[in-house]
């Protein structure tokens, strides 16, 4: 899962396994809810209006939800007047946590290697073949099995194919970059790896061509 995760560095980076000549895909965000009162809070910044919505350590795609463990997870919307674009980019926000130090939005691409899929099942572990208690031999790994011992469990690999699928999922759902028709979404990733109980208050600061204002969201 380590290299997993250096697969990609920004935000429309390829997907891990993708040979390097093939035209990369951008990320095109999840669908803008309906108005921006759909989202837990809402500001206005210049002629624009921002809405958020914090996720926790969950990661809503529309293909279902994925989970990581070392970052939460903001949704975004950007809504604004009839035929307004707007140059975006996940570098414009940071979070702030408990009135603490703001920390800055993170590429998806960094996210990857803890990311998780709580419906992937791991298959099943091959039962290891019985020893003889007659049979002294071996090492010390092979001594504690005749004594009934469990083998230690060994890491699971998780299939290519799946990894190619998680970060597809991750990358079309995550905040496009770049110049932009309004309304548009995504998601944006802040490191993070305590408990969201722990969290009192938390503050989205946007801070991008759009103007300056800070949301403040739900834990």
């Amino acid at each position: 899962m380590a290299a997993f995760g250096l697969c990609a560095f920004g935000q429309n980076a390829p997907v891990p396994g993708t040979p390097a000549k093939e035209p990369q895909i951008e990320a095109k965000g999840m669908p803008p809810r309906a108005t921006p009162s759909d989202y837990q809070a809402q500001e206005q910044a210049g002629r624009m209006t921002i809405a958020a919505e914090f996720q926790g350590h969950s990661i809503i795609t529309p293909q279902g939800p994925l989970s990581t463990e070392e970052f939460v997870v903001v949704e975004t919307g950007f809504f604004g007047p009839l035929g307004t674009r707007l140059k975006l980019s996940f570098e414009d926000f940071s979070l702030r946590i408990n009135g603490k130090k703001d920390v800055p939005s993170q590429p998806y691409g960094v996210l990857l290697g803890s990311v998780k899929d709580p419906e992937w099942v791991p298959p099943e572990e091959a039962k290891p073949k019985s020893k003889s208690a007659l049979n002294l031999g071996g090492d010390e790994q092979d001594r504690g099995i005749q004594r009934g011992e469990k083998e230690p469990p060994f890491p699971v690999k998780i299939p290519i194919e799946v990894q190619r699928a998680m970060a597809e999922r991750i990358r079309k759902a995550s905040l496009p970059e770049g110049d932009r028709p309004l309304p548009v979404a995504g998601l944006i990733y802040f490191p993070y790896s305590g408990k969201t109980q722990k969290i009192h208050t938390i503050e989205l600061v946007y801070s991008g061509p759009a103007g300056k204002t800070i949301l403040t969201l739900e834990p």
